[in-house]
């Protein structure tokens, strides 16, 4: 009997309880669809972002050499290409791992009504969460609002993830008459006359469920063990790089979950560390959580009370001329340009710059949290729904346990605090290298012959800062008290 098994964001073999259950049922038809239909309708969804697109392909090329090349490719309306396959090949059910971005909730619940009313079965499973988001409730049965007791309280009341699944073994493949079409089919890869950007930023990773199996590794051995200490500083290897995997479905939260809660046993791994990490993971969790109790969020903010603040939009030369800067790393603030180099280059930025940069965007320069979002989303590997609108409504002061909007990052103080010798910054923004310590957040404080001695000229190859961060600050502060009033 031919049974398909549409990957989605479950890229692997290992833990992956749809496959598994898709290899139980018979003959397996291994599917991916790249759906950029569905997901147009802009309150809801919208098509994958540039570097995405790029991990993805890499991705799939490594999952069907997994395959031995039996991963059917398509791309168009995945409701019309499933039920043509499934009547093309006799195909007598269909399983998947269930995603909760709400433009994919409104087009599964169709799909699985729609098959199963033409007598297919739909087997849908849990492959990309510890908890899904529905199982996590406050006593009275209403969601959470506020990470802390969501976690401390919700997940830890609920049942404790589920152990790993192997990959199943033996899978019997489909060997019908079938076309797999190819990758290129997809169109996932930027075109000539293009830079062909993506070929430097994917040096820095490697796609696939070996590339994730190996990323985990390294992080337990090299970066866990400094994670609770280091993990604020750009210039030391203490984040996991993780993300982009378990975005893509490469590693699932229940193998890194159970990988990290074996080390307890290990002098080396001290429990609070241990805990330290998995509490990102639950972070992780409650934006899923959020994001398909609150699907509005997509567009909206989450506090409407923010709905009366004035920020502003890149369509003026002004605000376009900061934003345009924002995303070249031209402020001339070097940690925020330093953060937006290394998003450019690499498709990733460090969490603490993501905070510094994201706060400079709505607060310095008062342009709207969903710019931020939108070149987020275009430009980060692992970019991902829930995640990205979460973060950028917390550091806008509107989303769910947010920054006091009084809270302002200032990029002096940060870069001074959290890259003292200038190590992560002068890489990305190597003008600077050669600026003393004691200038390089400051540049135009340095006097003259610093700059000189340093190859720096102000406004030629490396430009003044657009905004005062002092004046700025106060100029958002008022416009909140403001809001506030009216």
């Amino acid at each position: 009997m031919p049974v398909i098994h549409w990957f989605r964001h479950d890229l692997r073999l290992a833990d992956n309880p749809a496959f598994v259950r898709a290899v139980q049922i018979g003959d397996v038809i291994p599917l991916y669809i790249l759906d950029d239909v569905n997901c147009s309708d802009a309150t809801t969804g919208k098509p994958m972002g540039g570097a995405s697109r790029a991990w993805l392909h890499n991705s799939l090329q490594a999952l069907n050499d997994t395959l031995g090349g039996r991963l059917v490719f398509r791309a168009g309306d995945a409701t019309i290409i499933l039920k043509t396959l499934v009547d093309q090949q006799g195909v007598t059910d269909v399983c998947w791992n269930r995603c909760y971005e709400p433009w994919v909730v409104l087009r599964d619940s169709h799909l699985k009504k729609t098959l199963q009313s033409q007598g297919i079965g739909v087997h849908s499973y849990n492959g990309s969460l510890l908890w899904e988001p529905w199982q996590v409730a406050k006593p009275d049965g209403t969601p959470y609002k506020v990470f802390t007791p969501f976690y401390n309280r919700g997940c830890a009341k609920a049942m404790p993830p589920r152990e790993p699944i192997p990959a199943p073994s033996p899978v019997h493949w489909y060997d019908g008459d079938i076309h797999r079409g190819h990758i290129t089919d997809l169109d996932l890869l930027p075109k000539s006359p293009v830079p062909p950007w993506h070929i430097p930023m994917m040096t820095h990773w490697t796609s696939g469920e070996q590339g994730a199996s190996d990323a985990l590794y390294r992080f337990i051995k090299n970066g866990l063990p400094h994670y609770k200490d280091e993990r604020d500083f750009p210039a030391v290897t203490a984040s996991s790089r993780l993300s982009p995997h378990l975005h893509f479905g490469e590693v699932s939260p229940h193998q890194i979950w159970h990988a990290i809660d074996a080390l307890s046993m290990d002098s080396m791994y001290d429990q609070s560390l241990l805990d330290a990490y998995k509490r990102q993971l639950g972070w992780r969790e409650f934006s899923y959580h959020m994001l398909y109790h609150n699907p509005h969020t997509v567009t909206d903010n989450l506090n409407r009370a923010f709905d009366a603040f004035p920020w502003r939009w890149d369509d003026t030369p002004e605000h376009k001329d900061f934003y345009d800067r924002w995303c070249r790393g031209q402020t001339g603030y070097p940690l925020v340009d330093a953060g937006m180099r290394e998003l450019w280059a690499t498709g990733t930025m460090h969490n603490r710059v993501r905070m510094v940069v994201g706060s400079f965007l709505v607060k310095n320069l008062l342009l709207h949290w969903k710019l931020g979002e939108r070149w987020f989303w275009d430009t980060l590997v692992d970019a991902n729904m829930p995640n990205n609108i979460a973060s950028w409504q917390w550091i806008a002061g509107c989303g769910a346990d947010a920054a006091p909007y009084y809270r302002v990052f200032n990029p002096v103080l940060q870069g001074e605090k959290f890259d003292k010798t200038g190590g992560y910054t002068k890489q990305w923004v190597p003008e600077l290298k050669q600026m003393p310590d004691k200038y390089l957040y400051k540049p135009w404080d340095a006097p003259q012959s610093v700059l000189q001695m340093a190859g720096v000229t102000l406004g030629q190859n490396y430009p003044y800062p657009i905004v005062d961060a002092k004046q700025s600050r106060d100029t958002a502060l008022l416009a909140y008290q403001n809001s506030k009033s009216s």
